[in-house]
């Protein structure tokens, strides 16, 4: 009775384990992109930012980094999570933070 009860035991553990990997898994793949902030529109949800080719880029930012939107101004160096579907498509930026955080420096005081 107590093998029963221990292999019991184990697969529900199993199955919790793959409960909470497989939402990870389905969301796709993040990519970090470097840029100097343009314009922010916290109500639109978006971000307009340079990158270090010069590009201009307008993207949706998703709820995850909504948040720290707010904080983000004109002329910061950032560094942008960018979160793709399955198939490699852009679908937003999920997480922003200052370059120099990201690199592991300490943020200049104003």
């Amino acid at each position: 009775m107590t093998r029963v009860a221990v292999l019991v035991v184990a697969v529900l553990m199993a199955g919790m384990l793959l409960v909470h990997v497989a939402p990870a898994a389905a969301m796709g793949k993040t990519h970090d992109m470097k840029g100097t902030v343009v314009s922010v529109n916290v109500e639109g949800k978006s971000i307009t930012f340079k990158d270090d080719s010069g590009a201009s880029i307008t993207a949706p930012v998703l709820d995850a980094a909504a948040g720290s939107l707010k904080n983000v101004k004109a002329g910061e160096y950032v560094t942008l999570t960018c979160q793709d579907n399955e198939k490699g498509e852009h679908e937003g930026i999920s997480r922003i933070q200052s370059a120099a955080a990201a690199d592991g420096q300490k943020k200049p005081t104003r």
